[in-house]
């Protein structure tokens, strides 16, 4: 791994902590950004053990002006290589509700779209600065799917994915990369509130491990598990109609 100082926001989560701790070794910086203060210092405590230098800060990501300050403070501080942009909420509905209340949908889409995009552009300017350097984006294989479950969660997954791709066209000739990651179901306390069947469901450290290896490959795309790929590839050659009936179920 060449990276040596590696923002991960939402480090306090399943996802972000097993990131942290699967970087975690001599000679790296770890910046970790999350709500759970407590969680953070437990994080940053296992990686400390595994030799890596840590930094936490707890803080809500939906204050924009906050998240903009510390970015540009811990990047002076010591050069960001590696920005993680993990944080993000799930929820549904109740059953019974005709949508999803104003202020779930509004904190839902500026957790999810927002933040990390704001977030990502900012740090984009100063590597491309440096000319190199490594964006990655948590998305979700749900950003295929048009689920009534769900509609904001799954129109911000679909638009970071759309935002991934073109920011990489566009820092491609600064020496930036910019990788969107597109997990199926990991255990993690946020896909435990799913109620519904959970196929191929891994754990969060097994998940970390493929998405290291998906970054340091500089994939522009990873999906874990595998599996989601080729539902994905299946779905996707289903007529619209058919699709949004079996969704609808």
């Amino acid at each position: 791994m060449t990276s040596k100082t590696i923002l991960i926001t939402g480090a306090s989560g399943g996802i972000g902590g097993a990131l942290a701790r699967t970087y975690a070794r001599p000679g790296v910086m770890l910046l970790l950004w999350g709500r759970d203060a407590a969680r953070l210092e437990e994080t940053a405590a296992a990686c400390r053990d595994r030799g890596a230098d840590c930094v936490v800060n707890s803080f809500d990501l939906r204050d924009i002006a906050a998240q903009l300050a510390h970015l540009a403070a811990a990047d002076a501080a010591t050069p960001i290589d590696l920005a993680i942009f993990n944080a993000g909420l799930g929820g549904t509905p109740p059953p019974d509700a005709p949508a999803e209340s104003p202020d779930d949908s509004r904190a839902v889409a500026e957790v999810n779209f927002v933040a990390p995009t704001v977030g990502a552009n900012a740090i984009a300017a100063a590597m491309a600065a440096r000319g190199h350097g490594q964006i990655v984006l948590i998305g979700s294989i749900a950003e295929s799917y048009p689920l009534p479950q769900a509609p904001t969660y799954v129109a911000t997954k679909a638009g970071l994915r759309l935002f991934a791709e073109a920011l990489g066209m566009r820092l491609a000739r600064h020496g930036v990369d910019v990788t969107l990651v597109s997990p199926g179901f990991i255990d993690t306390a946020m896909s435990r509130k799913v109620t519904e069947p959970k196929p191929f469901l891994i754990s969060a450290d097994k998940a970390a491990a493929i998405i290291a290896r998906g970054i340091a490959a500089r994939d522009r795309t990873v999906v874990v598990p595998w599996q989601f790929k080729v539902i994905r590839a299946l779905s996707g050659l289903l007529p619209r109609p058919l699709l949004r009936r079996v969704l609808s179920i």
